[in-house]
């Protein structure tokens, strides 16, 4: 029986190596975004105006910082004068600071006044972008063929048409107030995880690890939530899928954060901002659902078992929700008793 138990644990092992190799693959599939860019004029301007924000001005901005400003202020403003003697150099000490003071003083206003503006525009103006080269990229695609992902076990297989009638969102007032609940939901969710992914940075020895996994999945879901909202997709469906194969997008989400694991905080987001809207369309023209369907199918069902990745965030979530309605559940009443 522990033979069995291992080899039933070796080969799920095995299969969620695939799948990680599988999303890894997919992921370096960028000869798609050529592709989907060739296909739709729309879709490369908005491209090429993201790598234009983000890469020549923004980590362009960077670069003249490093390479021209700051060697220039070191040369005028100095931390030591290389000709006088050290008695000398005593007697300079305080001008010394002082020029230290001033070059970074003046290094700050240049954060202050460009680099932290700048950031807040690029972010704001990008994440506007990414929704609109995710909506050219599906429209390039010319198909709609991920409206249903598969189910993750053959329990939830068998009430597969029950789930999709309760899951259809209503016509009218009904369905607009069931829509912005999810997006409020998947807001929370996300807020939450993203805070889980950078608390684990800080904790000892397995940190950086941790950090790096949930990060991949952070940005793998982020690179295929875009594909999901355009096929209507609905949002407990997406969430089982991801969990349920959370190898193939661990490996996805890996080339991602390879990027930008190790720059520095402003050069990580310039890169991210750049490389971002390319994965994107890589998760928009990827076969992912067929790929992991085919897999799942030569498996004949026996999967690696579901990780609950959201767990904590969805908890966090639902009570931060539960929290709401309860409060306008007490106001509606007061006013009543009024």
């Amino acid at each position: 029986m522990e033979t069995s138990r291992r080899e039933l644990t070796t080969r799920k092992a095995k299969q969620a190596a695939l799948l990680w190799l599988d999303g890894f693959t997919e992921a370096c599939c960028l000869h798609r975004v050529v592709i989907l860019c060739y296909r739709s004029r729309k879709l490369l301007i908005r491209t090429g105006q993201c790598f234009l924000l983000n890469g020549f001005i923004f980590l362009g901005s960077l670069f003249v910082l490093n390479s021209v400003v700051i060697p220039t202020l070191q040369l005028i403003l100095p931390d030591q004068l290389s000709n006088i003697s050290s008695q000398e150099t005593s007697t300079f000490s305080s001008i010394l600071k002082l020029y230290s003071f001033l070059r970074h003083g003046l290094i700050q206003l240049f954060y202050v006044f460009w680099f932290y503006p700048l950031y807040l525009f690029s972010f704001i103006l990008s994440n506007i972008w990414y929704n609109d080269i995710a909506k050219y990229g599906f429209a390039a695609m010319g198909s709609n063929e991920c409206n249903l992902l598969e189910p993750s076990s053959q329990n939830e297989a068998a009430t597969t048409t029950d789930k999709t009638v309760l899951t259809e969102k209503p016509a009218g007032l009904g369905g607009v107030m069931i829509g912005i609940g999810e997006q409020l939901y998947s807001l929370l969710l996300l807020s939450f995880f993203f805070l889980e992914v950078y608390a684990t940075g800080f904790i000892p020895f397995i940190g950086k690890a941790l950090n790096f996994i949930l990060l991949a999945w952070m940005y793998a879901y982020y690179c295929f939530e875009y594909k999901w909202n355009l096929s209507e997709v609905a949002l407990d469906r997406r969430l089982d899928f991801f969990e349920s194969n959370w190898a193939f997008f661990a490996g996805f989400g890996s080339p991602c954060v390879l990027a930008i694991f190790f720059f520095s905080p402003l050069v990580s987001y310039g890169v991210m901002a750049i490389l971002f809207p390319m994965f994107v369309l890589t998760a928009t023209g990827s076969g992912a659902e067929q790929l992991i369907s085919a897999r799942r199918r030569k498996w004949k069902g026996v999967g690696y078992g579901r990780l609950p990745i959201f767990y904590a965030a969805d908890k966090l979530s639902m009570r931060i929700l539960s929290l709401v309605h309860l409060e306008s559940r007490e106001r509606i009443q007061d006013t009543k008793a009024q």
